[in-house]
């Protein structure tokens, strides 16, 4: 006679043959199911079902799915016995999560055209995308892909003495997010930035002059940088009324976001910095003059921001950007100027997101970034601007009602700007996309397919040559 023990094992079996026949097609002999079901709940002890999951509902709800995992126990053993959960999902997870790190490295890297090759190939084989720039001044990049692939590709990278101890900033990838962080998917036709284009299973290694164009050979951040301040320390320094605070960043960038009395400089590049700074802090004008710096409010009109003295520099400067980089150019440049005191961020607004709670928060708006996310708000959570592919600038619900606004053509910021022929070209563009899902048609990229007629008669001519 079998024991109690193995009744209840014969038992949950059953249970759990039956559990999935619901689930996979209609029960063909309801009463016969009632029967079994009656038999098994007379043989359930106190315990855990055995072939049940702790971490979900019920099984026996009629809208439970199968277990995604199987709890065993000993059931020929008379003792009860603690359940083995056997599931790897949690460790699967993680290893899979797709995560975004921008990074770069200041150095002194003149052979810096030797790492395209193998950095390129090593991110094709792992499946890794997005943008890379190497020049004699060092590194820059941001890719996207399973945690483990980029942090294969970032220690690959720092295996260049020169390039240890890369300054990087991550950001979580849900898989929902995959298709907006990966460019060129079915959601936009063209990338949301020059040099990161999260195209998916493809990265871009670039070789170029500089990894941050400043267009001044003689700034190196590697000889004098400025003071970095951590974002927990960013408000005290920012508060003090004698501290000059400058935006780093571009007028399309400033535009939906700043730190509160920020000075904005309303370049349209990080070339114009330089000249700016010469002409607003009247380093080459005679002193006794004063000048007023004027930036926007979060709805985009103009306010005063701060009045500049009529002096050569202010005696503090404190400096950001997206994510540091360009604010290492920009204190080496002031330092080389003769400005005693300039301090930066450190790891710039994505990492001040990051860290700093949003109730504590001193920043207005939301940060825009090179990326199919254009914009990410405190905890980096995704933004709400999106991007215009006529000019790559971002712009909100209320810009996308305007009537300046074309999907994929233009929008209230380039709209004057362009000539007709150039929008007819961006339509063009546009309804190759809708048609065929990329930009130049099905082919494009891919060799020119030879007719079968041209085969044959390719085939004929080499017979008759024979």
């Amino acid at each position: 006679m079998l024991s109690s023990p193995v009744l209840r094992c014969i038992a949950a079996s059953v249970r759990m043959l039956f559990s999935c026949s619901s689930h996979l097609s209609p029960n063909p002999n309801p009463s016969l199911h009632r029967t079994m079901k009656a038999a098994t709940e007379a043989s359930r002890t106190p315990h855990l079902s055995l072939f049940s999951n702790p971490m979900v509902p019920n099984s026996n709800s009629s809208s439970q799915a199968f277990p995604q995992s199987i709890t065993l126990s000993k059931c020929f053993s008379v003792t009860p016995a603690s359940p083995v959960v056997v599931s790897e999902d949690s460790e699967v997870q993680s290893r899979d999560s797709l995560v975004v790190v921008s990074f770069y490295k200041f150095a002194d890297f003149p052979d810096h055209a030797d790492l395209r090759k193998p950095l390129k190939a090593l991110c094709e084989e792992l499946r890794v995308s997005g943008g890379i720039i190497l020049a004699p001044e060092g590194i820059n990049g941001s890719i996207c892909g399973t945690r483990e692939s980029v942090e294969r590709v970032l220690e690959f990278i720092q295996t260049d003495d020169r390039l240890k101890g890369l300054r990087q900033i991550e950001s979580p990838v849900s898989p929902e997010e995959e298709a907006i962080h990966h460019g060129h998917s079915n959601s936009s036709p063209l990338a949301a930035g020059e040099d990161a284009p999260f195209r998916w299973d493809h990265v871009r290694v670039k070789l170029k002059k500089e990894i941050v164009s400043l267009g001044m050979p003689t700034v190196s951040p590697t000889e004098r940088v400025g003071k970095y301040v951590s974002p927990r320390d960013w408000n005290a320094l920012i508060s003090d009324p004698d501290v000059v605070v400058i935006d780093v960043r571009n007028d399309y960038e400033t535009r939906i976001g700043r730190f509160k009395g920020a000075v904005d400089p309303y370049t349209t590049a990080f070339r114009e910095f330089p000249s700016w700074v010469e002409d607003q802090f009247q380093l080459a004008e005679p002193d006794g003059q004063h000048s007023q710096v004027e930036a926007n409010d979060s709805n985009g009109s103009p306010k005063k921001q701060a009045e500049v003295q009529g002096e050569k520099m202010p005696p503090r400067v404190a400096m950001y950007c997206t994510g540091g980089i360009r604010c290492e150019k920009a204190s080496s440049f002031l330092l080389s100027k003769g400005f005693k005191e300039v301090y930066h961020l450190e790891g710039g607004i994505l990492k001040y997101l990051e860290e700093v709670p949003e109730t504590e928060s001193l920043w207005e708006g939301e940060c825009f970034v090179f990326d199919k996310r254009v914009s990410v708000d405190h905890g980096l959570a995704q933004g709400t601007f999106k991007l215009c592919y006529g000019c790559k600038k971002p712009v909100s619900d209320a810009d996308m009602e305007a009537p300046e606004w074309e999907y994929g053509v233009s929008c209230p910021y380039c709209y004057s700007s362009k000539s007709n022929e150039e929008k007819e070209r961006a339509r063009a563009r546009q309804r190759q996309f809708e048609t065929w899902g990329i930009i130049g048609g099905p082919d494009k990229g891919r060799r020119p397919t030879v007719k079968k007629d041209d085969s044959e008669r390719c085939e004929n001519q080499l017979s008759n040559s024979v």
